[in-house]
């Protein structure tokens, strides 16, 4: 059935609770870096579904895999092993160097399971969380998470959270004690507006763990599978955390979230404690395996390093505030944030502001110089008009 633009945004205010304040477009297509209004107007995508479509949209090996796993197998319930679960969980060992797996569905759940097995692992309660911190929007993944407006409507959320600032050893130092099960952390924080940690931080947050022993917690949802030029952004500080959750761009664009742990916590885990009904089903385990082998057939974390230094040099040029990032997460501080989003659209670049002053670039790894290029022509433009 054909649809007019007015059709569809009509529709879902009718029939869709408005938990989503939507861009007045909808999309059709995607190809590549670039997604197709229901119009045919084409449109640069540097959100990429909020870093998840790194391998960039409608990838040809990507679809054949899917599509030939699709006509197999879509699902049964983890009383039963499959293969591409098993296939899956071998590579993350390869990629990430952690021992132990389990599959969830996105990357409030792979918090919400990382937060329970540090409870089970260590018998304490409290956790440590950042000012700044997004993690979920689920009662544990949201107790964790910093940001007011998030947590206010829906509180008491769980007890023993302590915040600490971002980066400051010394509020960390106060704050922490014997009582902790894990000290959760975005190696950088992207909500916040992409702020990476700084080392000095890390390295305290590992020097305190072998006195207090408590269990880390590296969030990996957004910076993991390439994102920051590495594969997980935890191999900048040259760090081994206890637990990473993981997902977004871990299916390209399909439904996948993990959770990885060392032996030694996976040790102390028991059958029945944890599950997920849809949890590792053979289909998003194949896209996820899929993904994994096009970041590594096309080079792509070699790109995200090399494009996302030349896209935060070109950034600096136009006079940006504070341009920020690893890899291809870059943030950049602006006065009207919200101003260069709408007008950005308007031109055919896709652009996300995490706040009234901060834009944030997450655009699929596969992106080139000649996409970046086009970009910085359309921002210097609106940076000239307004």
């Amino acid at each position: 059935m054909a649809y007019s633009s007015d059709e569809i945004i009509e529709k879902e205010k009718r029939f869709l609770i408005q938990f989503y304040r939507r861009f007045n477009v909808v999309f059709k297509k995607g190809k590549g870096c670039w997604l197709y209004d229901i119009n045919g107007k084409k449109y640069l995508d540097l959100v990429a579904g909020i870093a998840v479509a790194s391998i960039g949209h409608c990838h040809p090996y990507f679809i054949e895999r899917v599509c030939n796993q699709i006509q197999n197998l879509i699902h049964v319930s983890n009383l039963y092993y499959t293969i591409p679960q098993v296939e899956l969980a071998e590579k993350l060992s390869e990629i990430s160097k952690m021992d132990k797996f389990f599959f969830c569905n996105s990357g409030t759940e792979a918090v919400e399971a990382s937060l329970k097995i540090s409870r089970k692992f260590t018998g304490k309660k409290k956790f440590i969380a950042f000012t700044g911190s997004f993690h979920g929007r689920t009662f544990g993944s949201l107790s964790v998470t910093y940001k007011e407006v998030f947590r206010k409507p829906f509180e008491p959320l769980l007890e023993h959270v302590t915040f600490v600032k971002f980066n400051d050893v010394e509020d960390l130092e106060k704050k922490i004690d014997n009582d902790v099960a894990a000290v959760i952390l975005e190696p950088v924080q992207g909500e916040a507006g992409v702020y990476p940690a700084n080392t000095d931080f890390i390295k305290a947050i590992f020097d305190l763990k072998s006195k207090y022993e408590f269990l880390i917690i590296f969030d990996e949802v957004q910076t993991g599978f390439g994102r920051t030029g590495k594969w997980f952004a935890k191999d900048h500080f040259d760090v081994h955390p206890d637990i990473i959750a993981m997902a977004k761009a871990m299916g390209g664009g399909f439904p996948i979230g993990c959770v990885g742990v060392t032996d030694e916590v996976a040790r102390k885990l028991e059958v029945s404690e944890h599950a997920s009904t849809f949890g590792g089903n053979p289909l998003a385990c194949t896209a996820a395996l899929a993904t994994i082998e096009i970041i590594e057939n096309e080079n792509l974390i070699k790109n995200s390093e090399k494009m996302g230094e030349y896209f935060r040099s070109k950034l600096k040029k136009l006079k940006f505030k504070n341009v920020r990032g690893l890899g291809l997460m870059i943030g950049a501080t602006v006065n009207n944030a919200k101003e260069i989003v709408l007008n950005a659209l308007n031109k055919g670049v896709l652009i996300n502001n995490t706040s009234e002053t901060d834009l944030r670039f997450v655009p699929p790894l596969i992106i080139k110089k000649d996409e970046i290029n086009f970009a910085i022509n359309v921002i210097k433009d609106i940076l000239q008009e307004i």
